[in-house]
């Protein structure tokens, strides 16, 4: 395989295991805390050995070390699906992009990696801006195939764990994303793992058409003072490898905060479409637990005495959280979102330009 293929993957998986624990904290920010109530009392109701939970146990001794073992393993919960998921979300992302760069813009304008052996190397190398972007399009709607399920099981899970944790102390096998898997395909079969894709496809396409674009434009304007106007990873004659990878790893950075901006209200709308409750209600009675899942899009009925439905789709999704909560609840999560892209970011570019400079 190529080389951008592996120089994504790798950086993918390294950005995941990086910015996990702070992935958690947005998407339950997203998720709403009336659903993260309401999956600790479903939590609470039943064991993978039918026994109640809580009831005639002493918070000390081996249950209270066991519940400090589960406040640790929170950090890395929903991290399965991601880290093999997005490995290949990432590598399929840059591969794509590549290859729609190299369509898009002149021969001369492209880097080594992507433009014709015969390139003339002398012009620098800077791709057009809007070309960038169309490239980064095409490469995020090319990863949703993979990027759909995963963020489905990647968000059910980080929302089911607060359940586990929040007094009910429920099984943590319950809300593994393997159990979530097992218990969406169960309930819907393969459509099931695709809800929400619709403003997952369009989250990825805006958000990864920025990403590039971003990244680009910051490297240009960090090289724009200097002789020769850099190389293709951002650095610049003359400049030692440790400036370089300094400019890699702030110009990711910023390009990881540019793009969660521009796309953090679609990815709110997707986080509540993704961790509604699945459909049948006798999922918790098959072999395999079910994930006991509230209805974080329905936060206005929550206190009705007459609820209504829960909205399914992206617009009725929308509309419900700006009645209930206002425009704050579109950014709800921002900063946490903003500090976990710049260092997950960051580390990401640094990983795919020096395994990109290493083949």
């Amino acid at each position: 395989m190529s080389a951008d293929f592996w120089a994504g993957y790798l950086s993918g998986a390294a950005g995941i295991l990086i910015g996990n624990p702070l992935d958690i904290v947005k998407t339950r920010l997203q998720a709403g805390a009336v659903g993260a109530e309401a999956a600790a009392a479903a939590a609470g109701e039943h064991r993978e050995d039918g026994g109640r939970i809580g009831g005639g146990r002493g918070a000390g001794g081996a249950e209270g070390s066991k519940r400090g073992w589960q406040r640790v393993g929170a950090l890395a919960k929903g991290s399965a699906a991601p880290i093999l998921g997005y490995g290949a979300l990432n590598a399929l992302l840059f591969v794509t992009y590549n290859r729609a760069l190299a369509l898009l813009s002149p021969p001369s304008s492209l880097p080594p990696t992507t433009a014709s052996p015969s390139a003339s190397p002398a012009p620098p190398h800077h791709p057009p801006l809007l070309a960038t972007f169309i490239a980064g399009a095409l490469g995020g709607l090319a990863t949703f195939v993979v990027s759909a399920p995963t963020e489905l099981i990647k968000c059910r899970a980080q929302v089911s764990l607060s359940a586990a944790n929040s007094g009910g102390g429920g099984s943590s096998s319950s809300s593994s994303s393997w159990a979530v898997a097992r218990a969406v395909w169960r309930a819907e079969g393969p459509r099931g793992l695709y809800r929400g894709g619709a403003v997952t496809s369009a989250r990825d396409a805006i958000g990864y058409g920025f990403y590039f674009w971003s990244y680009e434009l910051s490297k240009r304007a960090l090289c724009s003072d200097e002789e020769g106007h850099g190389a293709a990873d951002g650095s610049s004659p003359g400049q030692s490898d440790t400036a370089a990878a300094l400019k890699v790893l702030l110009c990711g950075g910023v390009a990881g905060i540019v793009t969660w901006t521009s796309i953090f209200p679609l990815d709110v709308i997707k986080t509540r479409i993704q961790t509604q409750p699945l459909p049948s209600p006798s999922l918790s009675t098959v072999a395999a637990p079910a994930v006991p899942l509230p209805n974080p899009a329905n936060l206005a009925s929550a206190s009705s005495s007459s609820p209504s439905p829960p909205p399914c789709g992206a617009l009725a999704t929308a509309l419900h959280l700006y009645a209930a909560d206002g425009p704050a609840v579109f950014f709800r999560g921002l900063g946490v979102c903003s500090a976990r892209a710049f260092v997950v970011n960051a580390v990401q570019w640094a990983v795919y330009e020096w395994v990109m400079g290493a083949l």
